[in-house]
């Protein structure tokens, strides 16, 4: 799936996570974070971001990631959540991506 635009969801608020994504094409994922708990958990975040971008096709996107202790089910509802916005599609709340 290709990238329309660029979007960003999200706060940096206790908790949560702030997520942009915008296009980079040909070139592949570039995801960068920055967390508060890196160092421990930086691998499964960035695992996590990964898995929601392959399940909406996207291959091609430069991701920054602004982590402040989010739990995984939150990375994920706002990765998916960047990725509608920046598709301009809209999410299958019955469990498939489109």
């Amino acid at each position: 799936m290709e990238i329309k635009q660029t979007a960003m969801v999200g706060t940096l608020e206790s908790s949560d996570i702030q997520i942009s994504i915008s296009p980079n094409p040909g070139k592949g994922l570039d995801i960068q974070l920055q967390s508060v708990v890196k160092a421990q958990f930086g691998d499964s975040i960035v695992a996590t971001i990964k898995e929601v971008l392959e399940s909406f096709g996207i291959k091609d996107a430069i991701v920054e990631a602004v982590d402040r202790g989010a739990l995984e089910w939150i990375i994920r509802a706002r990765t998916q959540a960047v990725c509608c916005y920046a598709t301009g599609t809209k999410f299958d709340w019955k469990g498939e991506d489109k």
